[in-house]
């Protein structure tokens, strides 16, 4: 396995690679929900790419920047066990080089929800996603459901400008208890963790409520509200049945709907999704 640092180093190992690049753009501290995305570019391509790169320009002034959680040498370890090719990990300079000012916005996609609660953050994310697609030219980009705006973002952004490159999505893994694997995750204490579920259960009961005949969006986000509202760590963002495609609102619950939140376990920022219908 290879790591490189510099966008030459990535040009010059890049030409090396055989046949088809599967990618997985990370931001580190890898867990198992990274390693199936590499897993199944491992067994669809010729060659495997990854990149972890902590973007500073998805995170807000008020965000946790600093505080991401960041473990390089495990991740590493992690990677070579997956038989993966090429591991490129460059500083925010190769990224973003002096003088830097070409931004992608996706519009009003990616103003609702995160993009709401977060503003800017989508400017970022589809930025460095553009970035490092320029950068590495893979054939095929492998993103996990959890953060389903980010993958309508990416896939928009490819339709947009025109990218020849397939986007392939796979479930959000999760843990035995249904917390969706996160990053993030790290940084709950065990009382918070043990709370954190609780966004899987008001999920899990959105799904049972429109599967019995509720369709009233308001009424199964006032029933997922009170769920999660036992918890007294927890701090509501937002919570969202929205149209799947387009995200819309939607007062009737029609399918496909996208019902997602975005929920603050102590200081620890969660988001999570399943799709109805």
């Amino acid at each position: 396995m290879k790591v490189v640092e510099t966008a030459a180093e990535l040009s010059r190992l890049r030409d090396k690679l055989p046949g088809s690049v599967g990618f997985v753009p990370t931001m580190g501290c890898l867990h198992e929900g990274h390693l199936v995305l590499a897993r199944r570019a491992k067994a669809e391509n010729a060659s495997v790419a990854v990149s972890i790169f902590v973007n500073p320009t998805q995170f807000g002034p008020q965000e946790d920047f600093r505080q991401y959680p960041r473990d390089p040498m495990r991740d590493l370890a992690l990677l070579g066990g997956e038989g993966v090719d090429l591991v490129f990990m460059p500083p925010v300079e190769e990224i973003y080089p002096p003088g830097f000012n070409r931004w992608v916005d996706v519009g009003r996609l990616g103003r609702r929800l995160e993009g709401a609660s977060r503003p800017g953050h989508f400017r970022g994310v589809a930025t460095v996603v553009a970035r490092l697609f320029e950068l590495v030219s893979p054939d095929r980009a492998y993103f996990g459901q959890k953060d389903a705006q980010q993958l309508l973002v990416i896939r928009k952004m490819i339709a947009d400008l025109g990218m020849n490159l397939e986007v392939v999505s796979m479930p959000t893994v999760r843990e035995s208890d249904g917390l969706a694997m996160s990053s993030r995750n790290t940084c709950l204490n065990p009382e918070e963790r043990k709370q954190a579920v609780v966004l899987y259960q008001a999920l899990t009961l959105a799904k049972r409520l429109y599967n019995d005949g509720e369709k009233d969006a308001a009424a199964i986000r006032r029933k997922m509200t009170a769920l999660i509202q036992k918890q007294p760590s927890a701090a509501i963002d937002y919570i969202s049945i929205a149209d799947a495609e387009i995200l819309e609102e939607l007062e009737e619950v029609r399918p496909p709907a996208l019902v997602s939140m975005a929920v603050k376990i102590g200081k620890t920022r969660l988001i999570d999704n399943v799709v109805v219908g």
